[in-house]
């Protein structure tokens, strides 16, 4: 860290989860209020998360937030589309409407490095007045599958891999985006994949993007050119889900507020250009036993039957996972059959990056598997979630995995859903993911995308301009 820097947490005094608040606490906690002080935060970002994946809350006076009597936020917050609508059908929430509490996650505090005068970014939990938790909040979801993990004893390890594109400046939505102009004052003509050069070409962005990565404590491991054009990927170090899903939360908004600093867009659309690659968020995923031993690997250094269950429980339940690593109308044009090297099924391979699970070479204590399904659109605490949830019901149940896949799998025929409104139906219909992830959470989350996909119906595009309006 550079002389003169801002620590990007508080001591580690504060870095411990507070139990469950009762209703009108006064203050944050001490050390929190300590760390505000040290660092001179003259103002915070209260946020959360909403379905989406946007941060969403508040922004106070940091003199304002130590004082702050239970800050709160409408509870409709997560029931918000992504256009900013709300469903017609919010019978989860009740129609009053009402407000939840704001708890701050003290180790999730950062300095905020993009803002003009000393700002702090903490993350909240959200909670009603009896002190229970929102059962619909997204980073909550997360914990719920989590605290099924810690029934028995486990902890999963996650590493993420976010792919993005840097694009040209477009405030005109009907014009199809461009990738942008590089220092040598062109734009990249091919896919320039692993290309040193073409990440060259934007080197003040991102030494800008580690200085800020570094400053909020997201530990970035590589940086690649991935296979579109000015397209990137970032390889976060492996760790807890909470912890990493915190950090690819604070790395999508950070991404795009340097891109807009060096006038480029950052995007993490999933079929952000046409006849480009699509951008995915893989989940590189193991568990540990409470002392701390890789479950997948036998004493021995071979494939333990959990390993293998893992694998069954992620093929017989993504596809009804896929609203949450599919969120959006478009993120099914990533998933069509296409040349770019995106999955379309859910087999498994060792070292295949044609299958949607693949196993990469590694010791036995790293062994773990590569979930390349989820595209990078998704709410990172959702995705995670998904992904855990499945693999914990397949040790639950013993699933056994088909045999893996030894060629090529983009052959092998897709048994995933074709459009939003398909995946959300297979949500709503596998009753044990409804369970592991929360009744609740589940319906409403559904009704948010459901009244996405009726809003995406009608939008007449050019496509249909173009070849229908004269020929049909």
């Amino acid at each position: 860290m550079r002389a003169g820097k801002t620590t990007g947490k508080p001591p580690a005094a504060a870095r411990t989860r507070a139990r469950t608040p009762a209703v009108g606490r006064a203050k944050p906690p001490a050390e929190l209020r300590r760390w505000l002080d040290e660092n001179q935060i003259e103002e915070v970002e209260s946020v959360v998360a909403d379905m989406t994946g946007v941060a969403k809350g508040k922004i106070l006076p940091a003199r304002k937030y130590q004082e702050e009597v239970g800050l709160r936020l409408a509870e409709s917050v997560f029931a918000q589309t992504v256009n900013g609508d709300f469903p017609p059908q919010m019978e989860v929430l009740g129609e009053a409407d009402g407000d939840i509490f704001l708890k701050p996650d003290a180790s999730t505090a950062r300095v905020l490095p993009f803002a003009s005068s000393p700002s702090a970014v903490i993350i909240h939990d959200c909670y009603h007045f009896d002190g229970s938790p929102v059962e619909v909040a997204p980073r909550h979801v997360l914990r719920r599958v989590l605290a099924q993990y810690r029934e028995h004893g486990l902890e999963p390890v996650v590493a993420p891999e976010v792919e993005f594109y840097l694009v040209k400046q477009n405030v005109d939505a009907d014009y199809p985006l461009e990738p942008p102009v590089g220092r040598s004052g062109r734009a990249e003509s091919g896919r320039q994949a692993f290309s040193i050069d073409a990440v060259n070409e934007f080197d003040p962005l991102f030494e800008e993007l580690y200085d800020f990565c570094e400053r909020q404590e997201i530990g970035i491991e590589t940086l690649i050119h991935e296979s579109g054009v000015a397209q990137m990927e970032i390889n976060l170090l492996h760790g807890g889900a909470i912890e990493l899903a915190d950090q690819v939360f604070l790395f999508k908004r950070g991404l795009r507020q340097v891109a807009m600093r060096h006038n480029t867009y950052g995007t993490f659309m999933a079929a952000p250009m046409e006849g480009q690659p699509g951008s995915a968020l893989h989940i590189h995923q193991s568990v540990v036993d409470s002392a701390g031993e890789n479950i997948f690997s036998e004493a021995g250094g071979g494939e333990s039957g959990r390993f293998a269950h893992f694998i069954g429980g992620l093929q017989r339940y993504l596809p009804a996972a896929m609203a949450l690593c599919a969120p959006n109308v478009n993120s099914y044009r990533r998933l069509a059959p296409n040349p770019f090297g995106t999955p379309v099924n859910i087999e498994w391979g060792y070292d295949n990056r044609t299958a949607g699970l693949r196993v990469p070479v590694s010791a036995p204590q790293a062994r773990r598997i590569e979930n390349r399904i989820c595209g990078a659109d998704v709410n990172p605490y959702l995705a995670i979630a998904a992904s855990l949830a499945c693999g914990l019901l397949g040790m639950r149940e013993k699933i056994a995995p088909k045999k893996p896949v030894t060629g090529n799998a983009y052959s092998v025929e897709t048994t995933l859903p074709h459009t939003l409104r398909e995946a959300v139906d297979e949500l709503l219909e596998c009753k044990p993911l409804r369970e592991l992830l929360g009744d609740d959470f589940v319906r409403l989350y559904s009704s948010v995308k459901r009244h996405e996909y009726d809003t995406f119906l009608g939008v007449i595009s050019a496509w249909e301009r173009e070849h229908l309006l004269l020929n049909v």
